[in-house]
């Protein structure tokens, strides 16, 4: 990618924005550019800082978290937002805003996608625009929503992996839009087997979903209400196989029921005002009812109406492109209108109990029966009654249990009759909507292979009424849609945020991100928590928090539950504790009655539900059940075929989701997974539930969504107003009133990007490695990068350690380290990166792919050239092989065995051809059978294996269901096993309470008795009595006194208490103050953290990325100096070798100047030669014609002309030798000059190449400075222009002034007509002139004249001249691009040859390498035993140490010795002892001096092992030094071995350039053969006139005087003799000889010297024997004759030799009176090459001269000569010499092929036979 030169208003406005930090002050109504002001420290509050507007200029205060940094101008409208250099809210949204408003509604947000709904219908989905996105990548390509289809359908064909594409938003922000361009954009490219799914019909079918599944809203004119997930299933070819549709949650009581100003379902309107006249009759809608119970009524504008008969138009279209039948159609036509009519009979309402349910206008109830197909008493049973027909009981009643029979009793008494009418006709649109969904089904399955498939998720988005204006509250229907997105948000944050960051944590991968903030999963778990205690069944309401969906359930199954105890129950559940605020909780109270707050999104989008009469869709009304039975069981045939035939069919789960039928594998697969979702745990039990299976359809879709990979689509609002309410947009506060960017509401805009989180989407996939890989597989797809590594490893390479061969990999393809990083089993990237490497792999992929094609069609094209050879030998030998039948096609024998051969083989060829087709017959029968078998199998395979799915679908549901019941069982099992523990744990507390309470009673009883008997005796005694009366007394008095006490101590505590109480308030609302000042003061400390955070990221990636940019810049820099450097080399080699050419040049100019001067002085000689040949033969005629010239001059002649043909043939040879050598040179020099001409080429292209890379790669380096000098260089340009201009101008009259080119001939006559006619026009002027004299002529206007003629002139000259400087300067310019395109390819052709040799140098040094280790193991060894050496020394020195302390004490031993001798021998001792003491002396001397030799060895050995050390230091420093040398040897042998290789190239050259020549020498020499063969005709023409010449001197000789000119022409025979003797080596002229052998002959004959001549001439009379023509052998004849005549005057022994010579002369006279025939003959046959075995050519060679064919054939035949001169003939005409001829005649026949110069006598002539067939040339 080339950088774009920026313009010098751009280069200035990046400066004045980087050197003024612009920001954006966030506010309430939006975001403001602003500048931010420098201020001193201390000038501000802490946390404040100053800015000015760029609106107005206003200076404001404001705090840090309010101001945004602000990208440059060039990422305004930036295609993805992951690019942006500051990653915030408001660049965002600005950047967003920027594109909306030039209608780009498409934007990359990382890996997702953000579609902003356009007011109007852009043009930006055609066809055309289809195809610009197909097969390309996503880096590719701009923002498109087919961007994110081309991706999900490349990444569904690389990985054949299932892929989705979630699209999430607001309701009316055009998600099925965007859905239907994705599954139009998928089949259009993909295609289809046969074309089965076009766009026509996917128009249909969503033209069919929008009449029957949406409605007008108070958010969207056209929403849906229903889900659906569009499947797209697709062949191993990536072809759509087949396609399926599935819906649940539709929206079925908006037939009956919904908020005011919205409609009912379209296709109620399409079909009350668009059906014809005969299906009004049908339908009874010849007038409609006033009101109706259900709200539907007609519509009353006139253009609404026109609309929806168009609609209804276009819905019956598509319906029959789908193949739905016109029976079908009317089908549902047929309960249409009933519906209509049950709402137009509307219910009565009852007055009490004793009221009765009925319909309340019967003669549109009797309609609406009429149109089902059955009673009036049939509908209103099912309707009024509450009992289910049949099948229903017992599809409802999964289990007797309590539940019902409470719902039962609890609902039945509340269910009115309207409301059993409402349920019957939404009954009834369910199935009708489900019976279209499989009508569509049918029309898009195919029972084609399907090996993958692609889902599109489409849901109604998010509700809000508050949105559209609206005072109500969301129905219950909205909160279910705004569940399903709620839960397709939680998806989104757990494929971004939680699956990314858990496998960051799985890799070891450190990522500093921010807290993620947790998922939508409280806003989630407030609808749809379960209880631990679901599969349970219990009436008891429990502490236990569970969800809304769970509490609808249970409340409406309890006597008491009403909807404020269900609100109860929520809010104890999820609502805020006290003390809390909306933030801290998603569950808020509404002020008015039954209302409640929901915030969805992350609490950014509060929703006001109603939930007035929500009870009502939890219970069962057994009307709805009861529609499916009453369409089953019509009278009309076309409603119940096609209701039962769908009875007993899969195609509604629990009657929740639809669409469940599908021919592919991957259809029921996906429908097993959802049945699977229904019949699991607790699905099973509560699968009849109205709420709980809401929960259990958005699961079943989440999970089918989970097995594959989602790509998201966040679908944006523009504003509030878009599609509802209309209304002006808003003006943010200090916007720019651009109207293209007011389409835009901000508040709106930043509520949604806050609810999706793309923003720390974003974020993450900035920071962190959104793209990993396995190390093997990235291994294995990007080796291709590195051949250096597979080359080294081999191809076959079993990898050990991946991580080690995947950092090889990376080190290889010089990565910056910041861009990837190593986890524990794969590789992670960076965004962008594997984007790059994915490209660099394509482009080396496609180079492999062109080198291998050009490989395969090298190898073709010699395989081709070879089968050309072959073909031409065929050529050859099937033409040698027609010509020898030409031959003998005329030959008798031959036709017989032609003929005959094919009668013996016709018998046998019909006998097999009559067998061959009983084969193929019966082959026929078989194959016919084997493929009627095979069609069978094939059909019972598929039915049985649509059986097995079947089954087993239908086995997984009752294992399902059974263990769900065995799980239910189970539970309430433990259920009861717990209450029966409590009964009786509760009965033993009984039996202890009850206890106590008989012995409470019996003290009770005993009190009261003693008391009685105290009574009775105070009675008795009364003294007694006093005193007990008196402890009563005093003890009251102390009771109450005690009291008083303990009352007055309890006040005064209570007192303490509560001031106490008082004071701990105060503090606590003091530290709840506090709290909540820390809480708002942590809480922006921790937004300014998170912001400087996110700053210091986003500074963080934007060094990063720049790092990366000068790395790519450094890598570009080294392959540019390497290139440079290469072709400096390169140009210099060239320079030399066109040095050297050009010398070579100049010499062979010069020897080629030299060899045309010595081929003129040839030409002379030859021309003097010609002259002095030409004297000879005139003197020779003048000698001829003397008849007294004696022997000797005529000796003396023929000896000089003999001589002088010598020289002839001197001279030609030369002079042919002469042309060669010319020709050669001239071959050469050509050669030389195409060579550097080609090298010239060829580096010229070289340093063009070379020039423009070093011209890209500076323009990138240096941007701002060339644009300075771009610009000062057109400045000076201009001025120079202007200049240039004004001297041509001048020059330009100065040289018209001067003089016209005298050689411009046609300039000066164009010149001169164009100055007769102005000459002609000024007459003609002058004329008028003097016409128009009267009326006052101007001089002036005369004189304008002409100065403009002069002008003229001079301006036609000027621009004559420089037209031919223009074409010369052109020419030069062609001139110059040859020559640099020539010197480019010649570079390119180094290039690769430098890269051969490298490769093969890197070869050799791995050889080297390999030596180096060897070596380094023998030095290794070496100081191994160095070191053991070393040890032995010391050891050895260890040892010398204790010898040299022996001896020592040997030493001191042997001086006291001698001290004692010296003693003893002065003390006067005996003798003996002295003697004994010496030989003691003697034995220590003996001793010390073995010890010495003993040291002096191991001091040798010392030095031994030492020089040993020494050795081997120096042989280790010696083998470094060898081993460097080696290295450098190495080196220089491979410079060498690269010289050699160049020097081999040059030899081949030359040895082609040898061969070349070669050839043309060759061809050289056949073309001289053929001169020299004319020149040898022209010889034969002057040998026949010698012979003339020979006759007429025979003749004379014979008349007058024999013996004399006997004499003579011995004399002269001799002298020939000699002379012939004397050149013996030089070739000499047949002809010549044979004259002069008959001439032998005839004196040998006459003179009786036979033996002496006879040997000589028999020998040379035999080279006459070659190709005799017809014509001669006739003369052979006559001669023979006239000889047999002669012969009386003559000898009878005249040798046939000499009349053979004589009739050949008089044959050369015939032939040339005749006009030459016999020459032209001989001379009008193609000659052969020399080196032909057998050359068809009849022409005479000098090797086989006439005498032979002669002298063979002079036996005559047994039958006479005809045959042999027929004979004769064949050989003369025949040019297939090699034919073979009959038997006995084998070498008379090939006498005329045959090069020797000898052959044996002719055997006689065979008797007649058959002859044998020609042989056959290969």
């Amino acid at each position: 990618m080339y950088l774009q030169v920026k313009t010098e208003e751009q280069i200035a406005t990046e400066q004045a924005w980087y050197g003024s930090e612009k920001v954006w002050l966030v506010h309430k109504d939006g975001f403001s550019l602003a500048t931010l002001l420098k201020t001193e420290a201390g000038s501000l509050p802490e946390g404040k800082v100053k800015i000015k507007l760029e609106h107005d200029g206003t200076i404001l205060d404001v705090d840090e978290d309010d101001v945004e940094k602000a990208n440059p101008p060039s990422f305004d409208r930036s295609e993805d937002l992951a690019s942006l250099q500051y990653l915030n809210e408001s660049s965002v949204m600005h950047s967003l805003r920027q594109r909306y408003g030039g209608n780009l509604i498409h934007t990359h947000a990382g890996p997702n996608m953000v579609i902003i709904n356009p007011l109007s219908a852009p043009s930006m989905y055609s066809e055309k625009v289809m195809h610009m996105f197909k097969g390309c990548r996503r880096e590719d390509t701009a923002p498109h929503i087919y961007a994110v289809a081309q991706s999900a359908y490349r990444n569904l064909l690389t990985t054949r992996q299932d892929q989705s594409i979630v699209l999430l938003g607001k309701s009316g922000s055009g998600k099925t839009t965007n859905c239907q361009h994705l599954v139009q954009y998928l089949v259009s490219i993909a295609g289809s087997t046969g074309k089965i799914f076009s766009g026509e019909k996917w128009q249909a079918v969503y033209t069919i979903l929008e009449a029957f599944g949406n409605s007008s809203t108070s958010m969207n004119t056209n929403a849906s209400r229903f889900s659906q997930i569009v499947s797209l299933d697709f062949d191993q070819a990536g072809q759509v196989a087949s396609a399926s549709i599935q819906t649940m949650l539709l929206e079925k009581l908006r037939v009956t029921k919904r908020p005011e100003t919205e409609s009912t379902f379209n296709v109620f309107y399409y079909m009350m005002s668009g059906a014809d006249s005969t299906l009004r009759t049908e339908l009874h809608f010849n007038h409609f009812a006033e009101n109706s119970a259900f709200g539907i009524v007609p519509q009353s504008k006139p253009e609404d109406k026109q609309k929806s008969s168009q609609q209804f138009t276009k819905l019956q279209a598509a319906m029959k492109v789908l193949g739905i039948s016109v029976e079908e159609q009317r089908a549902l036509w047929l309960i249409l209108g009933a519906i209509y009519h049950l709402g137009a009979a509307g219910a009565t309402k009852e007055a009490g109990e004793a009221g009765r349910k009925q319909f309340a206008r019967h003669e549109w109830a009797q309609k609406a029966a009429y149109l089902l197909g059955c009673t009036l008493e049939e509908l209103s049973s099912s309707i009024f009654k509450h009992q289910a027909k049949g099948p229903m009981q017992r599809s409802t009643s999964f289990r007797g249990g309590p539940d019902e029979v409470g719902a039962g009793d609890s609902s039945g008494s509340k269910i009115t009759a309207l409301d059993c009418l409402e349920a019957m006709a939404s009954g009834l649109y369910s199935e009708l909507f489900t019976l279209v969904i499989s009508l569509v089904n049918r029309a898009l399955k195919s029972s084609q292979h399907s090996l993958c498939s692609l889902l599109i998720v489409d849901t109604p988005g998010f509700q809000n009424p508050r949105m559209a204006k609206r005072q109500r509250g969301a129905t219950f229907e909205e909160l279910c849609h705004n569940y399903a997105q709620e839960r397709l948000q939680t998806l989104f944050h757990e494929r971004t945020f939680v699956q990314e960051l858990e496998r960051y944590k799985e890799e070891n991968i450190e990522l500093a991100l921010d807290d993620i903030e947790s998922s939508t999963s409280m806003s989630v778990a407030a609808i749809d928590q379960a209880s631990t205690q679901a599969l349970v069944r219990t009436l008891a309401r429990t502490d236990e928090a569970r969800g809304l969906l769970w509490l609808m359930e249970e409340e409406a199954v309890q006597p008491g539950g009403s909807e404020d105890t269900l609100l109860e129950r929520l809010f104890s559940y999820y609502g805020p504790d006290q003390g809390d605020n909306k933030g801290h909780a998603l569950l808020l109270k509404s002020d008015k009655p039954h209302h409640f707050l929901l915030g969805h999104s992350h609490g950014t989008d509060w929703v006001e539900y109603d939930a007035q009469g929500w009870l009502n869709h939890a219970k069962q009304n057994p009307a709805s059940q009861n529609a499916a039975t009453l369409l089953q069981d019509s009278q009309k045939k076309n409603i119940s075929s096609l209701f039962s035939s769908r009875s007993g069919g899969p195609t509604v789960l629990s009657g929740s989701i639809a669409g469940l039928e599908g021919g592919s594998q991957l259809a029921l697969r996906r429908a097993t997974s959802m049945r699977k979702t229904f019949t699991t745990g607790m699905a099973a039990v509560k699968k009849k539930s109205l709420c709980i299976q809401i929960k259990l359809q958005v699961d079943a879709l989440l999970d089918t969504v989970r097995r594959s990979r989602v790509h998201f689509v966040h679908c944006l609002l523009p504003k509030a107003d878009a599609v509802g309410v209309g209304g002006e947009p808003r003006v943010a506060h200090g916007e720019s009133c651009d109207s293209g960017l007011m389409q835009l509401d901000v508040g709106l805009l930043r509520a949604q990007l806050r609810g999706s989180k793309i923003i720390d989407a974003l974020r993450i996939y900035r920071q962190g490695y959104p793209d990993h890989m396995v190390f093997s597989e990235f291994r294995r797809r990007f080796d291709v990068l590195a051949p250096h590594l597979t080359k080294k490893h081999g191809r076959h390479y079993i990898v050990t350690d991946e991580k080690r061969a995947v950092e090889e990999l990376l080190e290889s393809l010089d990565l910056e380290k910041s861009s990837y990083h190593m986890g524990l089993s794969r590789v992670f990237f960076r965004a962008g990166t594997l984007a790059k490497l994915e490209e660099q792999r394509d482009v080396q992929t496609r180079r492999n792919i062109t080198m291998f094609q050009a490989a395969c069609r090298g190898y073709l094209a010699r395989q081709a050239f070879k089968k050309r050879k072959i073909q031409d030998l065929a050529i050859r030998c099937i033409q040698k092989n027609i010509k020898k039948n030409k031959g003998v096609k005329g030959w008798a024998w031959w036709k017989v065995f032609t003929t005959v051969r094919p009668l013996i083989e016709v018998q046998l060829t019909e006998e097999q051809i009559r067998g061959k087709d009983e084969e193929i017959q019966q082959l026929k029968g078989r194959l016919e059978k084997v493929e009627k078998e095979r069609n069978e199998l094939r059909l019972n395979s598929d039915r049985l294996e649509s059986r097995i799915t079947e089954l087993s679908s239908e086995l997984a549901d009752e294992r399902n269901t059974g263990e769900s019941a065995s799980q239910l069982l189970e539970s309430e099992t433990s259920e009861r096993l717990r209450l029966e523990k409590d009964m009786k744990d509760l009965q033993t507390k009984f039996d202890s309470m009850k206890k106590s309470m008989d012995s409470m009673e019996m003290e009770v009883m005993e009190t009261r008795l003693l008391r009685a008997s105290e009574l009775n005796g105070e009675m008795d005694d009364d003294d007694t009595g006093g005193e007990w009366r008196l402890k009563y007394e005093r003890a009251i008095r102390e009771i109450e006194f005690t009291k008083k006490r303990l009352q007055q101590e309890f006040d005064d505590k209570l007192e303490i208490e509560q001031q106490n109480k008082r004071q701990l308030e105060r503090r606590l609302s003091d530290l709840q103050a506090d709290s909540e000042e820390v809480q708002r003061t942590a809480q922006q400390l921790k937004k300014k953290c998170q912001r400087l955070t996110a700053e210091l990221q986003d500074t963080k990636l934007h060094l990063e990325g720049q790092q990366s940019r000068n790395h790519d810049l450094e890598k570009k820099q080294r392959k540019f100096d390497s290139e440079q450097n290469l072709s400096q080399e390169e140009v210099q080699r060239e320079k030399n070798i066109r040095e050297m050419l050009s010398r070579e040049k100049d010499m062979l100019t010069g020897e080629v100047f030299s060899l045309r001067q010595q081929l003129q002085d040839k030409d002379l000689e030859m021309c003097a030669q010609n002259v002095k040949l030409e004297q000879l033969e005139a003197e020779l005629l003048d000698l001829s014609s003397q008849e007294t010239k004696d022997e000797a001059s005529l000796s003396k002649v023929k000896k000089t002309m003999r001589d002088l043909e010598a020289k002839v043939k001197d001279q030609e040879e030369e002079l042919d030798e002469q042309a060669g050598t010319i020709q050669m040179l001239e071959q050469a020099k050509l050669r030389l000059e195409m060579e550097t001409e080609r090298l010239r080429q060829t580096h010229s292209k070289e340093i063009e190449s070379k020039d423009e890379e070093v011209e890209e790669i500076r323009q990138s380096c240096s941007k701002k400075l060339k644009q300075i000098e771009v610009q000062l260089e057109e400045e000076y340009n201009d001025k120079q222009k202007v200049l240039r201009e004004r001297r041509e101008l001048e020059t330009k009259l100065l040289s018209a002034q001067d003089q016209v080119n005298p050689r411009d001939v046609e300039t000066e006559k164009r010149l001169r007509k164009d100055l007769k006619r102005t000459k002609a026009l000024l007459a003609d002027a002058q004329i008028m002139l003097d016409h128009m004299k009267n009326n006052a002529p101007s001089k002036r206007e005369i004189a304008q004249l002409k100065n403009q003629l002069e002008e003229s002139e001079f301006t036609c000259a000027a621009a004559v001249k420089a037209r031919k400087s223009m074409e010369v300067e052109i020419e030069d310019l062609h001139v110059q691009m040859d020559d640099i395109s020539k010197a480019k390819q010649a570079l390119e052709e180094q290039l690769s040859r430098l890269q051969r040799e490298k490769n093969d140098l890197q070869s050799r040094m791995e050889e080297d390498q390999e030596d180096m280790n060897e070596l380094m193991k023998k030095h290794k060894s070496a100081v191994s035993q160095s070191t053991q050496n070393l040890a032995q020394i010391s050891d050895l020195q260890a040892q010398l140490e204790e010898a040299l302390k022996q001896k020592q004490d040997v030493q001191e031993k042997l001086s006291a010795l001698q001290s004692q001798l010296e003693f003893q021998e002065t003390s006067m001792v005996e003798k003996s002892l002295v003697s004994r003491q010496e030989a003691k002396i003697r034995e220590m001397e003996t001793k010390m001096e073995f010890e010495k030799t003993q040291v002096k060895r191991l001091e040798s050995l010392v030095a031994r092992l030492k020089e040993n050390l020494e050795k081997l230091t120096e042989e280790r420093d010696h083998r470094s030094t060898s081993e460097t040398r080696e290295k450098e040897q190495n080196k220089r042998l491979q410079r060498q071995i690269r010289d050699i290789k160049e020097e081999m190239g040059e030899l081949a050259k030359k040895e082609g350039e040898a061969s070349r020549k070669k050839h043309e020498l060759e061809m050289d020499i056949e073309s001289l053969e053929a001169a020299n063969q004319s020149l040898q005709a022209d010889l034969k023409l002057a040998f026949k006139r010698i012979g003339d010449l020979q006759a007429a001197i025979e003749d004379e000789m014979e008349s007058d005087d024999n013996e004399d000119l006997i004499n003579s022409l011995q004399d002269m025979v001799t002298k020939y003799q000699k002379r012939r003797n004397k050149t013996e080596g030089d070739s000499s002229d047949s002809e010549v000889e044979d004259r002069v052998d008959g001439v032998k002959s005839w004196l040998s004959k006459n003179k009786g010297s036979t033996k002496n001549l006879s040997d000589d001439g028999s020998l040379k009379s035999a080279r006459f024997a070659v190709n005799v023509d017809a014509g001669e052998g006739k003369e052979w004849k006559e001669g023979k004759e006239w000889k047999e005549g002669k012969e009386k005057a003559v000898d009878q022994s005249r040798p046939v030799s000499v009349m053979s010579s004589l009739s050949y002369r008089k044959c050369s006279n015939i032939n040339d009176s005749i006009g030459g025939k016999g020459t032209t003959a001989l001379s009008s046959v193609p000659s052969r090459s020399p080196r032909s075995l057998s050359p068809p050519s009849v022409r005479p060679s000098p090797k086989a001269p006439y005498h032979k064919m002669i002298r063979t054939q002079s036996a005559p035949a047994p039958g006479g000569s005809p045959r042999l001169g027929t004979m004769m003939t064949m050989a003369r005409l025949s040019p297939r010499p090699t034919l073979k001829p009959p038997a006995g005649l084998g070498r008379a026949w090939t006498a005329a092929g045959e090069t020797s110069t000898k052959s044996p006598p002719c055997p006689p002539w065979p008797p007649a036979g058959p002859p044998s067939p020609p042989r056959a040339v290969a």
